[in-house]
């Protein structure tokens, strides 16, 4: 489905990546790791555009996507939940999650079943405002949010990231349920290691812009993915 290839990004004279490629399939979890500053947000802000890659290619579907506009790969079935939620404060619960309408036909303009079959708490909240929601609740929101896109890739920015151990399940549960359904890929950037190996059908990680060490879970080697994550 997602097929990267090569790709460098820059910041200025900065360069963010370095030869990054990875693919994800639906129906499976593909899991960044590494700390912070190795390039794991700027790999999510490229695939989604905020950024353009100087070199290489994002194929997504069969489809070259490199030069598309972030509105254009949403409208393709791209959804991005960043890093620090970035849900809108001063809107509802239910504003926040009809934003996530944009890219699509009026007549698909529904939030879908499954957000409040995943994240129940959302229904009982719908009036209340994004910004008086906890931490936990506002991550829920975010991916919530998400969701009403009907992605067939969902990037994810590190959901786990200051929230309390009850939702982190909650999210863990989300993911494993999103992944069984078989038409969807996701991409999660994580520096937790046990959430990472407990989700990940193939796990990445990176140093200094680039993919210092891959492999899918089932050839997956203990010593050589933890010396990586040691860099």
């Amino acid at each position: 489905m997602l097929e990267v290839s090569k790709i460098d990004l820059y910041y200025g004279a900065a360069q963010a990546l370095r030869g990054v490629s990875l693919t994800a399939e639906p129906g499976k979890v593909t899991c960044v790791l590494g700390r912070n500053g190795v390039g794991k947000s700027s790999l999510l802000r490229a695939l989604v555009g905020q950024r353009p890659v100087k070199n290489g290619a994002i194929l997504f579907e069969g489809k070259d996507i490199t030069k598309l506009s972030t509105v254009e790969r949403a409208r393709g079935g791209i959804a991005y939940v960043p890093q620090g939620r970035e849900i809108f404060p001063l809107l509802t619960v239910q504003e926040n999650l009809e934003t996530g309408f944009a890219p699509l036909a009026r007549a698909d303009r529904k939030v879908p079943d499954d957000v409040f079959t995943l994240f129940p708490v959302l229904k009982s909240m719908l009036g209340r405002r994004g910004g008086d929601l906890s931490g936990g609740q506002q991550q829920q929101l975010a991916i919530g949010r998400a969701l009403t896109m009907r992605p067939r890739l969902l990037l994810l920015d590190e959901p786990t990231e200051g929230i309390q151990p009850s939702i982190i399940k909650d999210i863990g549960r989300a993911i494993s349920y999103l992944r069984s359904l078989g038409n969807m890929a996701i991409i999660l950037v994580e520096q937790y290691l046990d959430f990472a190996q407990e989700l990940g059908d193939h796990l990445v990680v990176m140093d200094r812009g680039a993919i210092v060490y891959q492999s899918d879970k089932v050839n997956l080697d203990e010593g050589a993915l933890h010396r990586a994550m040691a860099i």
